[in-house]
């Protein structure tokens, strides 16, 4: 038996029904189809269902979409700018190549967004114990860590 949910998930009011068991990664996915956010361990130990819920990162395979009713929800859809620009997180890990396959990418880069705003950033060992909780198969972190500084640069400058 499906229960209301009303949420707002980037700056748009969504109102769906959903099991009362239902992950928050499985109503992004499946029933609002953003499919940027990923799953990839459903275990919270990889970080690629990260989003960003009432300003905060979190993980969005942890909690049942029954637990955001009311609440504000970021996708890595909804980081860039209406008109398509790129936030300047989501530029940076672009042009510092921080991802190769990019299966991490988006859980990688709403954590760094989550680390730059309510932390700052001043070194590359805070990038790294920060990004602890987001693992990548691929690159080795080094791009990555590079990445969020570069980010971080711009998004004080911005």
């Amino acid at each position: 038996m499906g229960i209301p949910l009303t949420l707002e998930v980037n700056g748009q009011t969504v109102t769906r029904e959903c099991e009362p068991h239902t992950l928050l990664v499985e109503f992004i996915r499946e029933t609002l189809r953003l499919t940027g956010t990923h799953v990839g361990c459903d275990t919270a130990q990889c970080g690629a269902c990260t989003v960003h819920l009432d300003g905060r990162a979190v993980k969005s395979c942890n909690m049942l979409a029954v637990q955001a009713q009311g609440r504000k929800v970021t996708t890595i859809e909804g980081l860039a700018a209406a008109d398509g620009t790129l936030h300047p997180m989501q530029a940076a890990f672009r042009t510092c190549h921080g991802l190769q396959c990019g299966f991490c990418t988006p859980g990688m880069v709403m954590s760094a967004v989550d680390l730059v705003e309510h932390h700052g950033v001043q070194n590359e060992a805070q990038v790294r114990e920060a990004l602890e909780g987001n693992l990548c198969r691929c690159t080795g972190y080094h791009n990555i860590v590079k990445a969020v500084q570069q980010g971080a640069a711009a998004m004080k400058g911005a």
